[in-house]
């Protein structure tokens, strides 16, 4: 082998790895890092009984263009549970969701709500959980469907701490922040 073609191989192995490990930068997080983490979330525990949030949606640029407050109703049986969300937005404007959930025996999750296409699908690990869904978005008369990728952490027994972030055609459309707090009954 010349000195030219070994420089070539060289070099072409070389930027192959460049390239693997600058993929590898850019994994996501997985649920299972988070497994080792107290508080230990258990999320039908959680979401029993009232929980208020407060959250900001900031656009790709950072900007904060929405600020809320959520009033939550949780009540689990067994593996099904209903989230009842309620939304009052900075502008005066509110909406609601309703979540109907199941806890499989695996530690995965899967929900559905009205404004939800098809199934979001979760698991639990630890203080996390990490929750993937596509939402109908009303924008100005128009709906979008927007990728989420939900990622709450269990600060301690009544505060949780939600960050999602919102895609279309895998472009980063913005964050949304929320601070959960645990209503004492």
């Amino acid at each position: 082998m010349t000195p030219t073609r070994l420089t070539q191989r060289l070099t072409a192995h070389v930027l192959a790895l460049l390239t693997t490990l600058a993929l590898a930068g850019c994994a996501s997080p997985q649920i299972v890092q988070y497994a080792a983490e107290h508080p230990q979330l258990d999320l039908a525990q959680y979401f029993n009984g009232r929980v208020i949030a407060h959250g900001i949606f900031q656009d790709r640029s950072g900007q904060v263009v929405k600020r809320f407050t959520v009033d939550m109703d949780g009540r689990w049986d067994g593996a099904q549970g209903v989230l009842d969300e309620h939304f009052t937005y900075a502008d005066g404007s509110k909406d609601r969701r309703i979540w109907r959930l199941t806890r499989h025996p695996d530690g995965r999750y899967t929900g559905s709500a009205d404004d939800v296409v098809g199934t979001a699908n979760g698991r639990a690990a630890g203080n996390a959980f990490q929750w993937a869904y596509t939402l109908k978005l009303p924008v100005d008369g128009q709906v979008y469907e927007v990728q989420f990728d939900d990622w709450m952490f269990l600060v301690d027994e009544r505060v949780m701490i939600n960050r999602a972030t919102m895609s279309k055609f895998g472009i980063r459309l913005g964050e949304v922040t929320l601070s959960f707090q645990k209503q004492t009954p």
